[in-house]
């Protein structure tokens, strides 16, 4: 039963994840860490952090991670089968579908009109990595249990990012040993 119900999540998962990674990760979450409870929200952050750095998409790695924790590798197996099965049937019917329409205004409009809810799913993620991140997963913002640490790096990566443009897996990597020599020095 439990294969089964990777294989089902997952499959939901790759179906309603439109644009990439980013925005399956609130799926992710919901299916994992809400619905099943196969994961804490601290598990869910790391899956999410290794998920990201790992080689390949997002959301194929999450299902791989989720399904070897949840049932071992016959549990990584169907778990990332469901997370890529409807990406194989839907874009060999789009790519058959775009080849012959590709031209017409409408096809244009309706790609067009995706983007805002990507960005809306991508931003989602961001926050919610965010507050559990800074402020323990609350919404209510308590200042005295605030991670300062962690605010004070998100604050960095995001200036580096955005301001001198470094690589985002360079900004990873020295976060990630920032964050390591505070906690061995007892800051954190």
């Amino acid at each position: 039963m439990t294969l089964f119900q990777l294989f089902l999540s997952f499959l939901q998962i790759g179906l309603f994840s439109i644009g990439g990674g980013y925005a399956a990760i609130p799926l992710i979450q919901y299916q994992t860490v809400e619905l099943h409870g196969w994961l804490t929200a601290s598990e869910f952050m790391d899956l999410a952090t290794i998920a990201e750095m790992t080689p390949g998409p997002i959301a194929v790695n999450g299902a791989t991670f989720v399904g070897l924790k949840i049932a071992g590798i016959p549990g990584a197996l169907v778990a990332t089968f469901g997370c890529i099965l409807p990406s194989l049937f839907i874009v060999s019917i789009l790519s058959l579908i775009y080849r012959k329409y590709r031209d017409l205004p409408a096809l244009q409009s309706v790609l067009g009109s995706l983007r805002p809810a990507v960005v809306a799913l991508i931003a989602a993620a961001g926050i919610n990595m965010l507050l559990q991140v800074v402020f323990g997963g609350r919404t209510n913002i308590v200042f005295s249990k605030t991670n300062w640490i962690g605010l004070i790096l998100f604050v960095s990566a995001f200036f580096a990012l955005r301001k001198f443009k470094l690589n985002p897996i360079l900004v990873m990597v020295l976060c990630g040993a920032l964050n390591l020599l505070l906690g061995v020095a007892g800051v954190v």
